[in-house]
């Protein structure tokens, strides 16, 4: 060995330095070279312990997540099995020569409500070519590795398009079916209530609340002086006064008498004006008659989950605009299981209740990746929002993530200016939806979440999304271009979210 051949060039060397009579020059360095063997041979012997010890906790770490495997398929597994199964393993895995006293045991914590744990513990002796002439033939190294699972608990936000073009090429169907086993494969992992909850957020141009969200969060009309007004109060509501204006004397080809077809508080207000200056009312329609729909908020709280603040007059921003969300005489945003544009579902563990919820989704209207984004951001939020997911316990790790799958590219959202509903247009040299979403899935993935994003692409009819692209984290962005190719693409998320990780 090197260090044996070292030390008998150190003898040979040492005896021609004594034999030497130049002087004291040799007594004093034969007297130096004693302890300077020791240092050097110490440390060759050191270095040679811990790279046995680096490989050993190579190898337990691989055992450590092979017994876990070998843990959830028997639960019931005893001491004695998983330090049988860790030896088996280890002895296949380590191959570091010169150690011996080799010895290694697993123990397996079932899971009592903190989650189920292997640890595999290593111990074994280096020999030495150098400590020995202190006394020490041997060195001992140690190590162990510990795989937890059932302790990390996960919050899943699924953001799923629900546009009118997914009702082609069975893209809805599909994307509905692999949603569904997402559901059941996750809860599967729910071994103590509260190990997993999921939100669902079907979005299309606009996002659906439900009837029964708490109204207080809600925008229901714009400050005044603001021209064009987007929001409920301006746009849903009935225009009354001059009623006198219905012959045809009266009236010109330009304008209309009647005042039903003033369907705006603009247009009631400005014609009033052009009928001799009639006092036309517009009334808005009471509240009750909402559907559930939002549109984006003001910018930028478009693309943050800053709690809104009811009752804050300095603060209306922060509120969610109502809209009724219709093209022609379609409602898109229906209440009920008949509904287009189904309810956001918060973070929930009513497993049913969610299925159900992706049974009932029905493709329709335009793309606006953008509001079903932050939504899904505002359910995975436990301190902001008005769909807050439950408090976290602090005995647990938890991991949140966000699954987004959309089959086209972004092409409307709350400006017109933006986006005409088949296509989306240029703000400064960007598209303009797409650079709103680039800086919301930035912010997401600082907050700590993991972005995984579908691209549904069938026959190439889009290019790739550079958008879902930029949003997927690490990487977890894919293409499909097939509707059967759904469920492989959830199966593949599955895979990562529910994988092991060592913890320790």
């Amino acid at each position: 060995m090197f260090g044996k051949s070292l030390l008998s060039s150190f003898k040979r060397t040492a005896a021609d330095l004594v034999r030497t009579d130049r002087g004291n020059v040799a007594a004093m360095f034969a007297i130096a070279l004693v302890p300077m063997i020791g240092i050097i041979g110490t440390a060759i012997d050191y270095s040679r312990a811990v790279a046995a010890r680096s490989a050993m906790q190579a190898a337990l770490d691989t055992v450590a997540l092979m017994v876990s495997k070998d843990a959830q398929a028997n639960p019931s597994m005893t001491a004695a099995q998983a330090t049988a199964a860790a030896q088996k393993y280890f002895n296949a895995l380590y191959k570091e020569g010169g150690t011996s006293d080799v010895v290694v045991t697993a123990t397996y914590t079932p899971n009592t409500g903190q989650g189920s744990s292997v640890k595999v513990d290593g111990q074994a002796s280096v020999a030495t070519d150098f400590a020995r002439y202190a006394g020490y033939a041997n060195m001992a190294i140690d190590t162990s590795s510990t795989t937890k699972w059932g302790s990390t608990r996960m919050r899943v936000a699924m953001v799923l398009d629900n546009t009118g073009s997914m009702a082609s090429n069975s893209k809805m169907v599909k994307m509905q079916s692999a949603a569904k086993n997402m559901v059941d494969s996750l809860s599967a992992l729910n071994k103590v209530s509260g190990d997993v909850y999921i939100s669902l957020v079907p979005f299309a141009k606009n996002v659906n609340l439900g009837t029964s969200f708490d109204k207080s969060y809600i925008k229901w009309s714009s400050p005044a002086g603001t021209a064009n007004p987007d929001t409920w109060d301006e746009n849903n509501g009935t225009c009354s006064g001059g009623s006198s204006y219905t012959t045809q004397s009266d009236c010109t080809s330009v304008y209309v008498c009647s005042t039903s077809k003033y369907t705006t508080q603009w247009q009631c207000q400005a014609n009033g004006k052009v009928w001799r200056n009639a006092n036309y009312v517009w009334t808005p329609y009471s509240h009750t008659k909402w559907n559930g729909c939002v549109m984006d908020r003001d910018q930028d709280y478009d693309i943050k989950n800053t709690a809104p603040s009811p009752g804050d007059t300095n603060a209306v921003s922060t509120l969610f605009p109502a809209q009724e969300y219709t093209q022609g005489s379609t409602n898109y945003c229906k209440s009920g299981a008949s509904a287009y544009l189904q309810p956001i579902v918060p973070m929930s563990n009513n497993w049913t209740a969610l299925k159900q919820a992706i049974d009932n989704m029905d493709p329709t209207g335009g793309t606006n990746q953008v509001i079903g984004t932050v939504w899904g951001w505002q359910s995975l939020s436990t301190t902001n929002g008005p769909i807050k997911a439950p408090a976290k316990d602090a005995n647990y790790i938890y991991q949140d993530y966000m699954v987004i799958l959309s089959d086209g590219l972004n092409t409307q959202n709350r400006w017109p200016s933006y986006g005409n509903g088949s296509s989306q247009y240029t703000c400064n040299g960007q598209p303009c939806i797409d650079a709103r979403q680039k800086k919301l899935c930035d912010a997401i993935k600082a907050d700590g979440v993991t972005i995984f994003t579908i691209q549904v692409n069938i026959n190439n009819a889009d290019p790739t999304s550079t958008i879902l692209q930029d949003c997927a984290s690490n990487g977890n962005f894919q293409m499909i271009t097939s509707s059967d190719q759904t469920a492989g693409a959830f199966s593949n998320i599955l895979s990562q979210i529910a994988k092991l990780r060592i913890s320790q």
